[in-house]
């Protein structure tokens, strides 16, 4: 029986649990009161999701538990690497932004790399929850998802911390920079 492109096989699945369990029990502070042994059986039951993990790992994200959704119960996880993300960082904010640019075009954009993840870019309002959490992005900058009146006009919003502060900033979604990322969240 052959493995589909988004299965991973048993080491990486065991490999995988192992690093999140390891990352959830050192940053109890971000999910009070949820344990371990709920979110593992969350994971068992939505072994699907997992490759969306590996994908986050992966790419530098180091995903970890930060609540759940009140309304469905869904453990939420989004990106908690102190920076924005290595691997998706240089990406312009869409495909539209991506096909507008006529030379130096990047890699990609964030949000088709986050939908072929099969993860949701961070709106600003969970990246001002991430931000009580920790300090993240002291020296970079993560794309957020932009209301659709900005990105209609040419714009997105990406934020940063400085000055121990959450900004929240915009730019013309086909701009890209080496220290600007994106973050993702995914429910289980």
């Amino acid at each position: 029986m052959s493995k589909s492109k988004n299965e991973l096989s048993v080491k990486q699945r065991d490999e995988l649990v192992r690093t999140l369990q390891a990352r959830f029990e050192k940053n109890m502070s971000r999910h009070k009161g949820d344990s371990w042994s709920d979110v593992r059986a969350r994971l068992e039951t939505n072994a699907e999701k997992l490759w969306s993990l590996h994908e986050m790992e992966r790419t530098g994200g180091e995903p970890d538990v930060v609540g759940r959704d009140k309304k469905t119960g869904e453990y939420v996880f989004y990106d908690c690497a102190a920076e924005s993300p290595k691997e998706r960082r240089s990406l312009c904010y869409d495909r539209e932004a991506l096909n507008s640019r006529k030379e130096n075009k990047p890699k990609g954009n964030a949000v088709d790399m986050a939908a072929a993840m099969g993860v949701e870019l961070l709106t600003e309002e969970q990246y001002r929850e991430l931000q009580k959490l920790g300090e993240f992005d002291l020296k970079t900058s993560s794309w957020v998802k932009t209301p659709a009146n900005v990105r209609k006009l040419g714009g997105a919003l990406f934020c940063d911390r400085r000055f121990d502060t959450v900004f929240t900033y915009h730019n013309g979604a086909e701009s890209y920079y080496a220290a600007r990322g994106f973050r993702g969240c995914l429910k289980i």
